[in-house]
């Protein structure tokens, strides 16, 4: 009669000669699958607007960190231009992507060793949105820098004095859905910015500013 103490040794034995390879040959699988996602990236086949993607499995991706124009605001054509010399045609390594609040994905993304998100904020084509990544803070920086230097959109779509037609100089600005316009003599008005990368407007008369939804200001005389 064979003792027990003798068959369990035996078992853990094949135990070890069935399983154990198994377990390695699913871990080099696994490596390989990551190293060819790493090297091989997935491809861009066009490009929606300034902050999203369209990639060659038709799916949306937006990019994390920042916010650029609409395509029909001030410098919206300008990020879709430049998105488009970053990605388009080309393979991209997408990395920490998480859901929106409507459930596509946005994440951090790599054309070789560049970082599009950080390339789009450092040249003033899109504002910066605070997130928690591991680029947090050097995608913070760049876009500080744009906007102290005034590149981009900071440049060319965000003014006090209206320089294109100094005939118009009434202010409209968006708080979230209200729309109040400002008038030369209103308290507010040294210090108002139009920012007509998220739609503000300037306006020549009252009625213009009225006729687009604007109300006039509580701080006017």
């Amino acid at each position: 009669m064979v003792k027990k103490a003798t068959i369990l040794p035996r078992l853990a034995t094949i135990f070890a000669l069935l399983f154990i390879p198994s377990f390695i040959l699913n871990g080099i699988l696994l490596y390989r699958e990551k190293t060819l996602e790493y090297t091989q990236g997935v491809g861009v086949i066009s490009v929606y607007d300034g902050d999203t993607l369209i990639l060659e499995n038709k799916e949306r991706l937006r990019l994390r960190q920042l916010d650029a124009p609409e395509l029909e605001l001030c410098g919206g054509q300008e990020a879709k231009k430049k998105l488009e010399e970053l990605v388009s045609g080309k393979r991209v390594w997408i990395t920490e992507q998480i859901p929106d609040q409507q459930g596509r994905g946005m994440a951090l993304v790599y054309a070789r060793d560049t970082l599009v998100n950080k390339e789009l904020l450092a040249g003033g084509f899109a504002r910066y949105h605070s997130d928690k990544t591991s680029q947090t803070e050097a995608l913070k920086r760049v876009a500080d820098d744009a906007k102290g230097n005034n590149l981009g959109l900071y440049g060319t779509c965000q003014s006090m004095t209206n320089t294109k037609n100094p005939n118009c100089t009434i202010k409209g600005n968006i708080d979230r859905t209200r729309k109040t316009y400002h008038m030369p003599g209103c308290t507010q008005y040294p210090f108002a910015v139009v920012e007509e990368d998220v739609g503000e407007q300037w306006f020549c008369t009252e009625k213009e500013a009225q006729a687009a939804g604007y109300i006039k200001s509580e701080r006017c005389p």
